[in-house]
């Protein structure tokens, strides 16, 4: 496992890198918009142990001094899908980013929303020598984790521990200097298609910025929508984006299990296109503007005007539709979306969560009747999360659409232990499945 470590560790450096230098853009290329943000740090922040954020990883404060959204384009489903497209596009969101903050940046973290998301448990277990966990032991108890067969092209996204145990105490966050005989570990791994990674690397060489970091958006996306009361207790952040929606699942602060459905609102939008025959400009209108999902009995008298053809034609014939026909092509495409999300959450056994609360954010969740029709069909309760307010954000950035890019000034800035943030120590004998791992990374990474 020695080349996904050394990977991802010089990727924490390169982001430690930039943090010293004092500025980071943070890039969320979605299929509907790409979002660059550019952070300047203020120096060494003031933490609390007991927040979920890690104590190897580093922190630091930080404000916003540029952000920038433009329209994406050749980007599907959260993959990139024409590399020349995405690359005008985020050029477009940096340069515009660069010229608010009236500086360049050359380091980024992004996000990836595609790539068919895979969670994985593992768990290890080791001897204390000395009689208490010492720095070496927690390398020891990660890299004794035995690692399943991923499948071929899969690259590790994430991967965390979120659990210590020290003989019988379990639920440790910190186990350093803890007496006992054994240390135990569980660990959440969080897998991609390799080939989501590799076209998001070359497209940021191609744009001339250096990656300093990957980040899975349902998880950016938990961390700015969910409080603090449900990150502990147990929630489910669905990130409803324009091609993916992103479910992740949070317990004691650690994301525990994520997933996507590959479908999103852009699929809305389509609906309304070929339903009402009128171009995708007018349906992403009609959805925004007038779209619903709970249809009562007015909406078969509210008619809404619509142009047939190129809204910029004057020309075009204009005609009416009730918008109960549009809540009617709307409502059938987001259960299939919230089906596909209940078999998540039921393959995660999330209901046997301390507490079951689902928060929708995303661009998607702004669809008026959206929260009542996801506790009808997920029979959870469920609520409409915004992501937190940051320092230095404008206020068309603090949209739900935007949970993913506030997460990932959060995770940039604040983030959670991972496996290349311990010292990994050497293969040693007697720790089962260690060397099958090593070989598996060496042939697939």
């Amino acid at each position: 496992m020695r080349d996904l470590y050394e990977a991802q560790r010089a990727m924490r450096q390169a982001r430690r890198a930039a943090m010293a230098r004092g500025v980071l853009a943070l890039l969320d290329i979605g299929t509907s918009k790409v979002t660059c943000i550019i952070l300047e740090f203020d120096g060494p922040g003031q933490f609390r142990g007991a927040d979920g954020v890690g104590p190897m990883a580093g922190q630091s404060s930080f404000r916003v001094i540029g952000q920038f959204t433009t329209q994406s384009r050749g980007v599907r489903y959260g993959e990139i899908e024409a590399m020349a497209e995405t690359e005008r596009c985020v050029r477009h969101a940096i340069q515009g980013a660069q010229n608010q903050a009236g500086l360049r940046v050359d380091h980024v973290i992004a996000t990836i929303s595609g790539g068919r998301p895979a969670s994985y448990g593992l768990a290890g277990e080791v001897p204390l020598r000395s009689g208490k966990v010492a720095e070496a032991d927690i390398g020891a108890v990660l890299a004794a984790c035995e690692v399943p067969d991923f499948g071929r092209n899969r690259d590790v996204l994430h991967a965390q521990p979120v659990n210590f145990a020290v003989d019988a105490r379990s639920g440790l966050s910190d186990p350093r200097d803890i007496v006992g005989n054994r240390l135990a570990v569980d660990m959440h791994v969080l897998t991609i298609d390799s080939t989501t990674v590799s076209n998001l690397i070359h497209c940021m060489r191609r744009c001339d910025l250096e990656l300093a970091g990957l980040g899975s958006a349902a998880y950016a996306a938990g961390r700015a929508a969910l409080v603090e009361d449900e990150q502990e207790l147990g929630a489910a952040c669905i990130d409803m984006g324009g091609g993916v929606t992103g479910v992740s699942l949070f317990l004691k602060k650690h994301m525990l299990f994520a997933d996507a459905v590959p479908m999103g609102s852009e699929l809305v939008t389509r609906d309304i296109s070929q339903g009402l025959r009128v171009p995708i400009t007018v349906a992403e209108w009609l959805k925004t503007r007038h779209g619903g999902l709970e249809a009562t009995g007015r909406d078969d008298r509210e008619m809404i005007p619509v142009t047939d053809g190129n809204p910029d034609d004057q020309g075009g014939e204009r005609r009416h539709v009730s918008r109960a026909d549009l809540i009617g092509i709307m409502r059938p495409r987001v259960e299939e979306i919230f089906d596909g999300v209940r078999e998540i959450l039921d393959a995660a056994g999330f209901d046997q969560m301390p507490a079951r609360q689902v928060v929708l954010t995303g661009g998607g969740s702004q669809i008026p009747g959206l929260d009542t029709l996801a506790t009808r069909i997920l029979g959870y309760n469920v609520r409409i999360g915004r992501p937190l307010r940051i320092q230095g954000l404008a206020q068309q950035h603090t949209a739900a659409c935007h949970a993913a890019t506030v997460g990932l000034a959060l995770h940039a800035a604040n983030p959670q232990d991972e496996w290349w943030d311990f010292e990994m120590p050497a293969e040693r004998a007697g720790v089962a499945g260690i060397g099958r791992a090593i070989r598996w990374f060496r042939a697939n990474w």
